[in-house]
């Protein structure tokens, strides 16, 4: 509910948001449109939504933005909307994973704030590049990693920071999925075709589409700092260029220990992200396809289920619920949930403040070590299964 409650202010003096890629045919475009309406804080003004001029212009139409704001390109974007006194505030880049560092560095430099897809980049150089870019310019950055909006995800969390848990001795994540079974890329269809295209998608395929999220949720739930891991990347596909499926051992810093397993072949699951975290004095356990449920069990106890809006919400979890207990709450609202911290922090740079401290989204930080993950985790496995440590 607070959330609501804090974007009073800001509905008449929404943010002026432009858009790169996400024009006809592409699935993430409409997400992050719709993510970014839900709490009435953006406006989407103008856009660069296809690398065709002709299909950005088509695409610019079917959303109602006027002409002069319909680009054939992003570099003409960035250069015509940083001219103009009401040019957009904030960009928001969702391409194939290839075209992320090249377009944010244009907008940066244009002195316009960035919500941008994961994983950042493709090259942990190019990250690199962007972190210090960022912390140049002083623009908000923002990576979508949508799953740490979710309010349960928040709680748990809070209570590892809380020390609920103990000392955490394992973090086990598990994102797995079907839809790429069969070489569905060779079909021509859309988003598979990019996802399996090394030149588009960069050294991992399912490692960097899915292996990332449940990495950064492993990480922003625990609290905890990888040290190093061991991988074995898999093709299951016949013909298919990129691996399917990821198996990690991790050792975290501190002396956790985990295991990550993704994968875009097992059959029977439609999008099973689980993440466990273990310590010495309880568990807790949750599960993307029921995200408004949280189990906990205190070492010694009964389990428990917590659930978003349910009695015991604790840190972000009722800052970031929307609606009643009971009523699902999930995808598009943690989506959602990043726009609206992302509005906060850009409303703060407006009014030439800091960004209140309870404000909590993944940063370009973030987004540099969702890429050295992936970046270790293609060494290790093409070394045979060595153990790689973290940059």
């Amino acid at each position: 509910m607070a959330i609501e409650a804090s974007n009073e202010a800001g509905r008449h003096d929404r943010i002026r948001l432009g858009m790169v890629g996400g024009g006809q045919g592409a699935f993430i475009g409409a997400v992050h449109r719709i993510a970014a309406r839900i709490d009435d804080q953006f406006e989407l003004v103008a856009g660069a939504l296809a690398s065709d001029p002709i299909r950005a212009k088509a695409s610019a139409k079917e959303l109602g933005l006027v002409d002069d704001r319909a680009y054939g390109s992003y570099e003409e974007m960035a250069k015509a909307e940083a001219a103009r006194a009401d040019g957009i505030e904030a960009v928001a880049i969702v391409t194939p994973n290839h075209m992320h560092a090249p377009v944010a560095k244009a907008f940066l430099q244009a002195g316009i704030h960035v919500i941008c897809d994961k994983p950042l980049t493709t090259t942990v150089a190019e990250a690199e590049e962007l972190v210090a870019l960022v912390r140049t310019t002083g623009r908000v950055f923002v990576v979508t990693h949508n799953y740490t909006g979710y309010p349960m995800i928040r709680q748990a969390r809070a209570m590892v920071a809380n020390g609920e848990l103990g000392e955490i001795r394992l973090v086990q994540a598990e994102y797995l999925q079907d839809w790429l079974t069969e070489r569905l890329e060779a079909s021509g269809q859309k988003q598979a075709a990019w996802r399996t295209d090394p030149a588009r998608s960069g050294a991992g395929g399912c490692i960097g589409d899915i292996g990332t999220h449940a990495y950064n949720l492993a990480c922003f739930v625990s609290g905890l700092a990888l040290d190093e891991l061991l991988a074995e990347l898999s093709t299951f596909v016949e013909g298919r260029r990129l691996d399917d499926d990821v198996q990690i051992l991790l050792r975290w810093k501190g002396g956790a220990k985990g295991m990550l397993w993704a994968s875009q072949v097992a059959v029977g699951n439609e999008n099973a992200l689980t993440l466990r975290v273990y310590g010495s004095k309880g568990g807790l356990e949750w599960a993307q396809e029921n995200p408004n449920q949280l189990w906990f069990t205190p070492h010694g106890r009964p389990k428990q289920l917590l659930t978003r809006g349910g009695a015991g919400a604790i840190g972000d979890a009722a800052r970031v619920t929307r609606i009643p207990s009971g009523h699902p709450e999930g995808y598009l609202e943690g989506f959602a949930t990043i726009y609206a911290e992302a509005a906060r922090a850009i409303h703060a740079a407006r009014a030439g403040r800091k960004p209140d401290p309870d404000i909590l989204f993944p940063s370009v930080e973030d987004g540099l070590a969702g890429v050295k993950f992936i970046d270790a985790a293609v060494k290790s496995s093409a070394g045979k299964g060595v153990w790689v440590r973290i940059g």
